[in-house]
């Protein structure tokens, strides 16, 4: 069995608690020692092989799981496999080659930055959408040209922006780019290895995120957050609302806020 495991952002204890049984239960654990903190191989049982990946191509790391017979296998990922984390040709191959897997999923480093941020990235009136991006860099040909950040930028909302910590100057220009939603005064925030240890949080503007990037020195293990969200008065959520009813509430009564839970129908 392969185990595509979410290691979460960072700190040891925002593993999962499937992802940490895994990593005990494993004959063999596959990481990266770039994108993972060590910390994370204290859930590793004793005798457990630990291979660091961060040398290693595709091709080494499939011999692995070819020769695995019938051992229990962890591929450690940062924050969430499915998000930049490269593993649908993982997945092909044990497909093709009548491997089983299984995916843990792991709390994104996005989640990680609303909980140090302490803001809600999807608040009413202000954005409502989240969307997860990167600048093209090197692999721009993985990149879709409809997707490009300041194709985001038009839009709004709330953007969380991996992987393009090397390039503050190209990032700042796309995010003000010709018909963007933003503006030098948007909220910005730089979020340099999240939950470890040495974690750095700086609070900026579009207008000044090029420079703050550049003089914090980190270009990898970077995360961007950008919008309104971050800052600011906010609108209450209809959710919880005395005014609004839904399938397990009725509206409160005239005058009153307290809830009156509706009959449920079989």
């Amino acid at each position: 069995m392969i185990s595509f495991v979410g290691a979460g952002p960072g700190d040891p204890e925002l593993i999962t608690i499937k992802g940490r049984n895994r990593l005990a239960e494993a004959d063999t654990v596959i990481w990266a020692s770039s994108l993972v903190p060590q910390e994370l191989l204290s859930h590793c049982g004793a005798k457990a092989a630990i291979i660091d990946s961060a040398g290693m191509t595709l091709e080494d790391v499939l011999e692995v799981y070819a020769i695995s017979n019938g051992k229990q296998v962890v591929r450690l990922h940062s924050g969430d496999p499915s998000v930049y984390g490269a593993i649908q040709e993982q997945i092909d191959y044990c497909i093709e080659n009548q491997i089983n897997f299984e995916i843990v999923p792991g709390v994104t480093s996005v989640a990680a930055a609303a909980a140090i941020l302490q803001r809600e990235f999807t608040i009413p009136a202000l954005s409502q959408s989240v969307v997860f991006t990167r600048l093209a860099g090197k692999t721009k040909s993985s990149m879709p040209e409809r997707e490009s950040v300041s194709a985001f930028a038009r839009i709004g909302g709330t953007l969380g922006i991996f992987l393009s910590g090397a390039r503050p100057e190209e990032l700042q220009n796309e995010l003000l780019c010709e018909g963007t939603a933003f503006n030098d005064s948007t909220p910005a925030a730089i979020i340099i290895r999240a939950t470890w240890s040495d974690e750095k949080v700086i609070r900026t503007t579009i207008g000044s995120l090029a420079k703050e990037m550049a003089a914090s020195g980190a270009n990898r293990t970077v995360l961007v957050i950008v919008g309104e969200v971050l800052t600011g008065p906010t609108q209450r959520s209809h959710l919880y609302s005395p005014n609004y009813a839904h399938r397990f509430r009725k509206r409160s009564l005239p005058g009153t806020t307290s809830g009156r839970p509706a009959k449920q129908v079989p």
